[in-house]
């Protein structure tokens, strides 16, 4: 009995490795946000004229968020001169901290879009749990892969995804 099942437990358990590994790509939820002035901003105006998107969820008290963005920062222009990647920052300070976020990234110099959730729906929406958490968008305007923390090189694996999407887009 033992050796029959064995064989169909297998090709379950491969099966179901197989399609946790997949990751279908979903658009980005529309809920309103609002930009680094207080203006509030629906996602479904996030765009990048088919061009790869990063959706880079960070607070102004996360150390690995800030070292990311600053990270990123500093490559930036020759990521967006290859590939046309857009970076949009989105805070999730809550309202007692997002009067923060402005200062803080004008400190910064940071070359980004930035909005701020204050009360967390985008979060919600895309079921964030800790950050940073980075989702990379197509050209169509869907997820299509995520990444939960950061370390130090994390930021060159992530460029060779937008690297990818670019290149999928240009055949």
């Amino acid at each position: 009995m033992l050796k029959k099942i064995f064989p169909v437990l297998t090709l379950v358990i491969a099966t179901t490795t197989v399609q946790a590994q997949v990751f279908q790509p979903r658009p980005i939820p529309v809920v309103d946000v609002k930009d680094i002035d207080g203006k509030t901003v629906s996602t479904s105006t996030f765009n990048n004229n088919g061009k790869p998107m990063v959706l880079d969820f960070w607070a102004t008290w996360c150390k690995p968020c800030v070292n990311e963005l600053t990270t990123i920062s500093d490559l930036y222009s020759d990521w967006q001169k290859e590939t046309g990647v857009k970076i949009l920052a989105i805070s999730v300070d809550d309202a007692r901290t997002m009067s923060n976020v402005k200062p803080f990234v004008n400190g910064k110099d940071w070359d980004y879009e930035v909005y701020v959730d204050p009360n967390g729906d985008l979060k919600r929406a895309l079921n964030i749990g800790a950050v940073p958490y980075v989702f990379l968008v197509n050209g169509k305007g869907e997820i299509v892969s995520v990444h939960t923390g950061y370390a130090p090189g994390d930021e060159n694996k992530l460029y060779e995804e937008i690297k990818k999407l670019s290149s999928e887009k240009a055949n």
